[in-house]
């Protein structure tokens, strides 16, 4: 694919054809095409576009695709343009992924002022796709004023979310506490809204129980200094009845105009991009192990050493960074 001035028009513009193709290159693998994917990049980046970025998790079967479909189609409904980055977990056996989001959201992946875009999380951790990031810059750059990322499923490797988005919201299911105890402090620290989907029918009750058990818990929690003095909060919401997503928006405005006014709104958006930046230091000295012959050699003699029991793994990881380190 080759990266011209054509191309990045096209983007500018919000062509989403050449938007799904332009993060289809920013998500391979291959070398030359990494080279393009900074270029393009970089060039998209000039525009200076930013777009509010929403981070969303929640356990499986939750009702997450159901409220980003139905939190989306109310955005679009009210003029804004919404960009919906949705990942698929990866089988460890065979690599691949249903990647059947955009199924599930019908309606909102045949408006025209919304995007689904969905990745496979190819092993990698943190409930995100390893090229996240750079899709997110990339519907910015295309003009959207909302991106919704949509995270694997609820688990401590979640928090990752909370380095490229804006607002992290958690959703949950009625009288799932029980099930969330081994996960839900590291999730919860992070969580700027915790909707409890599902207070329709039956559940309502229950619904408000888990809400009111939740807003407890969030008043344990030490006070972040990103935060207002109501925030984070716990909220019931139906998806499915589309009840309780204008209040959900409301309290995202109301969070996002006091970041702004505070400061916090930019450092973080600062503080994310160091972490972007050692990110990427950090896969360029994988990719440096991978590509080098002679230290592909070194690390299949050490696996065996170490699989034998002749080596440990700390003494033979120390001669591979010595190798590196001689190689420089």
């Amino acid at each position: 694919m080759d990266i011209n001035q054509d191309m990045i028009d096209a983007v500018l513009a919000g062509n989403r054809r050449i938007l799904a193709r332009a993060i289809t290159l920013v998500e391979s693998t291959r070398e030359d095409h990494r080279t393009k994917a900074v270029e393009l990049i970089d060039a998209l980046g000039q525009s200076k576009r930013t777009a509010l970025r929403i981070g969303l998790s929640g356990t499986p079967g939750v009702g997450k695709s159901t409220f980003t479909e139905s939190f989306g189609m109310m955005l679009v409904e009210q003029g804004l343009k919404v960009a919906v980055l949705a990942v698929d977990p990866s089988s460890k056996r065979s690599g691949g992924s249903i990647l059947g989001d955009k199924t599930r959201m019908d309606r909102l992946s045949r408006h025209p002022n919304a995007f689904i875009r969905p990745s496979p999380s190819s092993a990698a951790l943190g409930g995100v796709a390893r090229r996240t990031r750079e899709a997110i810059s990339l519907c910015e750059a295309a003009g959207f004023d909302v991106v919704l990322v949509e995270t694997v499923g609820v688990g401590q490797s979640e928090v990752m979310v909370a380095d490229m988005t804006d607002l992290f919201l958690l959703l949950l299911a009625p009288a799932g506490g029980d099930e969330l105890q081994g996960v839900k402090r590291g999730i919860m620290e992070i969580a700027d809204l915790i909707l409890i989907n599902k207070a329709d029918g039956e559940l309502k009750s229950q619904a408000m129980r888990t809400c009111a058990d939740y807003a407890g818990a969030l008043r344990l929690l030490r006070k972040r200094v990103q935060d207002p003095k109501e925030f984070p909060k716990a909220m019931t919401i139906s998806a499915l009845e589309e009840d309780g997503l204008e209040t959900v928006w409301a309290e995202i405005e109301t969070l996002y105009d006091w970041r702004k006014a505070h400061g916090h709104f930019d450092a973080n958006r600062g503080r994310q991009a160091k972490v972007w930046f050692e990110d990427e230091v950090r896969r360029g000295v994988l990719a440096q192990l991978e590509r080098d012959e002679t230290l592909q050699n070194l690390q299949q003699s050490l696996r065996k050493k170490v699989a034998d029991g002749a080596l440990t793994p700390d003494a033979a990881a120390a001669e591979v960074l010595q190798a590196l380190k001689t190689k420089k």
